[in-house]
């Protein structure tokens, strides 16, 4: 009886972790060089976090600085064909000059965070290829 007590406890615990793992997200860390466009706000340059949520290849993009968000914003999972060599942060320039990050690639992961006009474009494909 205490057995089946203990176990009880035991496989309802992992339960727990598992699924709060399951939803904990993914995390990164990038830097920017100069001012920077994201969901409408300008970032100066510095490190920042970015924290993801969701499942399947949507998901939702927080930036932060510090500990406070700086923006959010949709973003498409893009599968690589190699890991990436380091953290980066691709920038796309603007037609008034001004830069749009675009996509976030990390160190060691076979995967790419897609923004914007990016992560609409591989909304898009997606969409015809199935």
């Amino acid at each position: 009886m205490k057995l089946s007590t203990i176990s009880k406890g035991l496989l309802l615990g992992l339960a727990l972790v598992l699924a709060t793992s399951a939803f904990a997200g993914d995390k990164g860390v990038f830097q920017i060089q100069g001012p920077t466009v994201v969901s409408g706000q300008s970032l100066p340059a510095g490190e920042y976090q970015a924290k993801w949520r969701g499942s399947g290849s949507n998901v939702e993009l927080s930036i932060l600085k510090g500990k406070k968000v700086v923006a959010t914003v949709p973003a498409h999972m893009l599968e690589l064909k190699d890991s990436s060599s380091q953290d980066s942060a691709v920038v796309r320039k603007n037609d008034d000059g001004s830069r749009s990050l675009s996509e976030l690639r990390f160190a060691g992961k076979k995967y790419a965070l897609a923004l914007g006009t990016e992560a609409a474009k591989a909304d898009s494909d997606e969409a015809t290829t199935k």
